[in-house]
Formats: structure tokens, C-alpha cells, sequence
């Protein structure tokens, strides 16, 4: 078998002959930026062969590169096959590196009301004349401390055997901990002494990409720490349809172990910071999307990607963390958000828990964007949703310079009108290395305002300027020249960059239409239009509206709620009463699946304009470009 070795890590891995060199390095445990799902579409997974015989179609993805990268062995790792032992270059650049995770949530006051309770108590140790069971003994103990009636509360067998010893060898002084759960009260504790102060719980957001933990003290409800770290599933595919067919490739068990390690990994370093140990961590509460919420916990998410697209199980559920390897007390619940299919899931229900749509009369559209996004329309009396691919563009992929929200990544641009002139703002002020989702709808809105481009997105070749020419893919204009960026190289956007974002934008323009036509409403009769997730958080609300990416209303309606799915988790950690609500929200969505609605391609087709064909659904970009123009003219 032919060894690869990867420098300058020098990992060594033995695989078969035609192996592709992704394959290679991800079971080598690099992680390698594949932004398309290793497709050879995004041309991020650059390598450099430094020795061996290996095979890769130059005159299909030379795109990607210059003749000069290519003479020097650059290649695409996602296409390049293994045909001998190879020595293989990895640049910074293709590793995923550290992400600008957002871990912010909204700001709310949540009502303490949690799920899990500690009770110190101080028994009488039986005698012949009350020789009252241990367990009923305990279980008065915690009634007469505040706890739920003896009745009502179950001990399971592993706390059955703890009991007697624990109660006389700390002399009947002991703490027990109680659990609200399906069916009643559960004990899933006992320990010596008083510990009634440590008493901790986790609210994590198991995203596709990224994963944040919340630790918060279940006796007052405050945050302790927060921590994140990439989801380590990324090995194994970067999308979801990606994942679920290396499920169906006997998989499963695999990622099920990555998703587990993923969420360990952020909850121990939320521990580490606070000072905790994670053993008293007593309940888990995790937001994810459908699939992950399956591969989490086993089960075959096979079904959902082929007709009728249906999940395994929609409601929440709540099992033993312990059963599925999570790093807590032995006995901690774990919960997690229901669905609605197999595209909405607990992840979007979190948001629509954390902005408090289907609690209020008045009508709100809500967006999720990644790789996909979500749309959900609606009140408290009814909510329509769906869901679609918003393409890799506005993530970075597919754009010759985009890339993820990585330090160096351009993140805010400003156009001069006159000069052309771009000001920007990189994250963690590196010098540019490419252009992140945010930057990419800033640079779009820019361009038109500038009159660099038109509504269809050709850039005017008639502009005597030095930022606008005609580069290798056709007409380009110049963000950085190469002296002023990380990679030595000119960082451009071209025409069919413009192209790729406005098909994306135009995507989930047209979702929104169709749901607003579903419900037969109209933009004024939109309250609020709340963006979630990470995407929507850092983009600029006005350029946004621009571009077309969202129906026009006004800016002081549209509202970030930053990572609204750890907010729903946070929630539904500390206030058990609203985890109550959450099966009837998801029962109460309507999903319509855009591939069947035939109205959907009619307003994708309007939606590839900037803003869109009809200008009288955007009135104010309307004026607004008109004004660019006369001042331009």
C-alpha cells in the first residue's frame, strides 16, 4: 500500500492505490478546508505533491490556478488519487483554521425555573421501632426539604444500589439530586454531605460546522462560561448530505463518536474555565439540526435525504447522557429539541424559542442562513417554514477569493463612489487573506451603489479605473492588490463571483416570497424580521435589504438575535415551562417543500435581479440606487 506523508506535519498514513489525498489527510487527522463537500468546486483543498506519482486533471481544475501553481505540483486534494508513495505540501491556508464562532446570544431575561433540583438532608437512621425502608426514608427527607411528594418520585436501579451504604457511611447526612422527567421525578443522585451549591448544567448548540456549550448554575441560573470549537465531524464531510452519506457507508458509529467527542470537547474546556468538575454537570440540553440530532444519538439518518424525506422522530426527546458517551454525571438527563422535518430542526425551533415569534399576535419572518437556510413565517396562531441550499457563495465557497470567517478574512467594505477605492476591516485586523460571507453582501451592495455593476451583475467595462479589468475569469474588480494581502496574491471578485451570491441571495429572497404568498400576507404586514445564526449576525442590515437577500422593510424592524440556538437551549436549561411549549411549536409549522411549490422557481427567476425585477416591492432601494446614479452621472 502506498504511504502518504504530509509535511511539514511528517503524518504517515498506508492507504490503497486510488485514494484521493482528502481521504488521506482526514485519516491522517488534518483537518482540510472543503468547503463544497470535496466536489473539486471550491478549489480551497490546495495542496502541493513534493514527491510521488499521483493523478489529478489539471485541464479540469486548472482554474484554480496559476500556470506557475501547477508546474509546482499544486493540486486540489478532493481530486488528486494516490498512484505511489507521495509527499505532500499542506499550506496554512487549506487547514481549517480558527473560526470567528459566534457564541452571543440574545439578551433576555429568562425565568429560573429549572428541571433539576439539589436536597440537603438530615435523616433519622431507622431503629426497631421505625424500621421505614432507606429509600422511603429518603424520599420523605427531600419531601419535608421542599422536594415533590414520595409518590411521585422514582429511584432507579443504579441509585437503589448506592443507597444504603451512602446513608451510613456519611452518618445520614447526604445530598440527593432530582430530575423533572417524562413521567415524573427521578433521583439521579446521592452523595455524602452537603454539595446542594454544585449543581451545574450545559446548554449546547451541536451546529454542522461549530459547537458552543453554555455551563450555568443551576441554582441561580447564572453563566458561568461559555466555549466552542469546530464540529469534529468536518472530517468526515463538510454539509449535511455530505455526512449522511458517509453514514450510509457504514459510518454511523463514527460520527455518532465525533458529534459525542465535539460536544465533550466544548463542555470540558467551558468546565476547565469555571473551575467545575464535569462530573457535577446534571443535565444537558442540546439544539441541532435534524440530522445531527439523529447521528448524535444513533440513529440512521439514512431516510430523511431520499422522497418522502422523513425523519425517524420529530418530538424532543430525553435520555441518560451516559447511554451516548456525554461527559457529565453518570445519571445527567440529556435533552433535545424536536423537529419539524428533515430540514427544520431543533435548531430552529431553538430560534424561534429565543425571539418569541409564536408567543405574540403580530407576524415575523425569521432566517437562518449557512451552506442551507431556514425561513420561518408566522405568529402565534400559525407558522409556515421552509428550507433550501443557499449555496457554499455566502459562506465563501465557490467564490474565487471567499472564505470562512477565519482572521484575515475581510469582513466589512466600504466602496469610494469616485475613486472606487474600497476601505475595509479584516477580522482580528490581519492582513486580507480573502472575504467572508459578511464582506461578500457588503462588497455586492457596494458594487451597485457604485455603479461598478448593474442589476444583472456585469461589471461596466467602460470604467477607466485600475480596480476594474479583465482579469483570467473575465471582468474582475481588485478588493486588495497582492502587496497589501496575506497570500501574495490580488484579491478580486469576478462576474461570475457576482453570479454565484446573487443566485444565492436570490434562493432565499424567493423562500420568503413563497412563504409570504402561502400565508397571503405582503412586506407591511411583516413586524419584525429577526436573523439568526452567525451569517446573520454579523451582516449589515441595510446592505441586505440592497441586494435583494430580504423583503424591504424598515431598518429598525430587522433584528439580530445572534446565536439563537444556544439561546433556545439556555432557555429551555433553566426554564422547564417553556420545554413544555416546544412539541406544540413544532406541531403547530407548516413546511412547504420548495420543490414542489411551482411559484418558488417563478420568484427565484425575479429574485436573480439586485434588488429583484419588480423595483415597487423595494421602494426605498429604489430611490436609493436612483440617487447613486443622478450623482454618479
Amino acid at each position: 500500500m502506498p504511504t502518504v506523508t504530509f509535511i511539514p506535519s511528517y503524518r504517515k498514513i498506508d492507504v490503497e492505490k486510488g485514494t484521493t489525498v482528502l481521504d488521506a489527510a482526514q485519516r491522517a487527522g488534518l483537518n482540510i478546508n472543503v468547503v463544497c463537500g470535496g466536489h473539486g468546486k471550491c478549489g480551497k483543498c490546495i495542496v502541493l505533491i513534493k514527491g510521488g506519482r499521483y493523478e489529478f486533471d489539471r485541464e479540469k481544475y486548472g482554474k484554480f490556478f496559476t500556470q506557475n501553481e501547477m508546474m509546482t505540483g499544486s493540486c486540489l486534494a478532493c481530486t488528486t488519487t494516490v498512484l505511489s508513495d507521495l509527499q505532500v505540501f499542506v499550506p496554512d491556508s487549506t487547514l481549517i483554521q480558527e473560526q470567528k464562532i459566534l457564541t452571543d446570544q440574545l439578551k433576555a431575561e429568562i425565568e429560573f425555573f429549572p428541571s433539576v433540583k439539589k436536597y440537603y438532608v438530615e435523616l433519622s437512621p431507622p431503629t426497631l421501632d421505625n424500621p421505614q425502608p432507606d429509600l422511603s426514608r429518603l424520599l420523605w427527607g427531600i419531601h419535608k426539604s421542599g422536594g415533590p411528594s414520595p409518590e411521585k418520585v422514582y429511584a432507579p436501579l443504579e441509585v437503589l444500589r448506592i443507597i444504603p451504604e451512602r446513608l451510613r457511611h456519611s452518618n445520614w447526612k447526604v445530598t440527593a439530586t432530582v430530575a423533572l422527567v417524562p413521567g415524573g421525578y427521578r433521583v439521579i443522585d446521592l452523595e455524602e454531605n452537603d454539595t446542594a451549591k454544585r449543581l451545574y448544567g450545559a446548554a449546547v448548540d451541536l451546529g454542522t460546522t461549530t459547537v458552543v456549550a453554555y455551563l450555568r448554575d443551576l441554582t441561580d441560573g447564572s453563566i458561568l462560561s461559555v466555549a466552542s470549537n469546530y464540529n469534529r465531524q468536518i472530517s468526515c464531510g463538510e454539509d449535511i448530505l455530505s455526512r449522511v452519506n458517509f453514514a450510509k457507508r457504514n459510518g454511523l458509529e463514527k460520527l455518532q463518536a465525533l458529534a459525542v467527542e465535539s460536544i465533550n470537547a466544548a463542555i470540558t474546556l467551558a468546565a476547565n474555565r469555571a473551575g467545575i468538575d464535569r462530573e457535577d454537570i446534571y443535565e444537558v440540553v442540546v439544539a441541532g439540526n435534524t440530522v445531527m440530532t439523529h447521528i448524535l444519538l444513533g440513529i440512521d439518518p439514512a431516510y430523511m435525504i431520499s422522497e418522502p424525506y422523513v425523519p425517524v422522530v420529530r418530538r424532543a426527546l430525553s435520555v441518560a447522557g451516559s447511554r451516548i458517551g456525554i461527559a457529565c454525571d453518570p445519571n445527567a438527563g440529556l435533552f433535545s429539541f424536536p423537529a419539524v422535518s428533515d430540514f427544520i430542526g431543533g435548531d430552529i425551533i431553538a430560534d424561534i424559542l429565543a425571539c418569541g415569534m409564536a408567543e405574540r399576535d403580530e407576524i415575523s419572518l425569521m432566517i437562518d442562513i449557512g451552506t442551507n437556510f431556514e425561513v420561518v413565517l408566522g405568529n402565534r396562531d400559525w407558522m409556515f417554514s421552509c428550507a433550501g441550499a443557499a449555496g457554499p457563495a455566502l459562506e465563501g465557497g465557490e467564490v474565487l477569493f471567499g472564505m470562512r470567517a477565519n482572521p484575515g478574512a475581510i469582513e466589512r467594505i466600504k466602496i469610494d463612489p469616485d475613486t472606487l477605492d474600497p476601505t475595509y476591516s479584516t477580522i482580528n485586523g490581519f492582513r486580507p487573506a480573502g472575504i467572508c460571507g459578511s464582506g461578500l453582501i457588503d462588497l455586492l451592495a457596494e458594487l451597485i451603489c457604485a455603479c461598478v455593476i448593474d442589476r444583472n451583475g456585469r461589471i461596466d467595462e467602460g470604467i477607466a479605473k485600475r480596480r476594474i479589468r479583465k482579469g483570467r475569469h473575465g471582468m474582475e474588480y481588485v478588493v486588495v492588490f497582492a502587496d497589501d494581502t496575506d497570500i501574495r496574491k490580488d484579491i478580486v471578485i469576478t462576474e461570475n463571483d457576482i453570479k454565484s451570491l446573487i443566485m444565492s441571495k436570490a434562493s432565499i429572497l424567493a423562500a420568503c416570497m413563497t412563504l409570504m404568498k402561502e400565508a397571503g400576507i405582503t412586506r407591511e404586514q411583516i413586524a419584525t424580521i429577526y436573523f439568526a445564526g452567525a451569517f446573520g449576525n454579523y451582516l449589515d442590515k441595510r446592505n441586505a435589504t440592497i441586494i435583494g437577500l430580504i423583503p424591504e422593510i424598515p431598518s429598525e424592524q430587522i433584528k439580530n438575535i445572534g446565536n439563537g440556538a444556544i439561546a433556545g437551549a439556555n432557555i429551555a436549561l433553566i426554564n422547564r415551562r417553556k420545554r413544555k411549549i416546544l412539541d406544540e411549536i413544532a406541531m403547530k409549522i407548516a413546511y412547504i417543500e420548495l420543490n414542489a411549490e411551482s411559484s418558488f422557481m417563478d420568484e427565484y427567476t425575479q429574485g436573480t435581479f439586485l434588488p429583484h425585477t419588480d423595483l415597487t416591492l423595494f421602494p426605498n432601494v429604489q430611490r436609493f440606487l436612483n440617487s447613486c446614479r443622478m450623482r454618479k452621472g
